[in-house]
């Protein structure tokens, strides 16, 4: 598996929405065309439980709301930067998140899940890539330039 399979430029954006509610429909409308009622229903339902439970901001401006659905056959990766940051993202550590990258996997598929997480968490990591895809939100393409950002390098 890696990485660069699973981005997608109509999977990318950059965000406009003011509050983590607002954002997470935001990034769940890229799906209207790919999933259909009642499973985008219940895969919006469960992105928000799952945000009751415990928020997925995770520290350093970054989110990872994910869930794990039935009948989702791939992993689907949607990625959604926000120049300013949302303020009641409630991050671990009470920072404005900027990057959040929404999760989808198969009810059963916990391994690829697993996989594709560490994949985006290396990606992460890599030196400057934060700061450049927080720049690319503020660009024209956008989203051409966030699915870029995140295809370079894949190994």
């Amino acid at each position: 598996m890696e990485l660069a399979n699973h981005i997608k430029v109509e999977r990318c954006t950059a965000l406009k929405s003011a509050t983590k509610t607002e954002a997470l429909h935001e990034l769940l409308s890229l799906l209207e065309n790919e999933i259909k009622p009642p499973e985008f229903d219940g895969v919006a339902k469960e992105i928000f439980y799952r945000e009751q439970i415990m928020s997925t901001g995770i520290g350093q401006g970054i989110g990872i709301p994910h869930v794990r659905y039935p009948g989702i056959q791939e992993p689907i990766l949607i990625v959604g930067i926000h120049p300013e940051g949302i303020a009641d993202y409630a991050s671990l550590d009470d920072e404005p998140v900027c990057l959040i990258f929404l999760i989808l996997v198969g009810a059963d598929r916990h391994k690829e899940y697993l996989r594709l997480l560490s994949l985006l968490v290396s990606k992460l990591k890599t030196p400057g890539i934060r700061q450049r895809l927080h720049a690319a939100a503020q660009e024209e393409n956008a989203a051409q330039t966030i699915a870029k950002i995140l295809k370079e390098n894949d190994s």
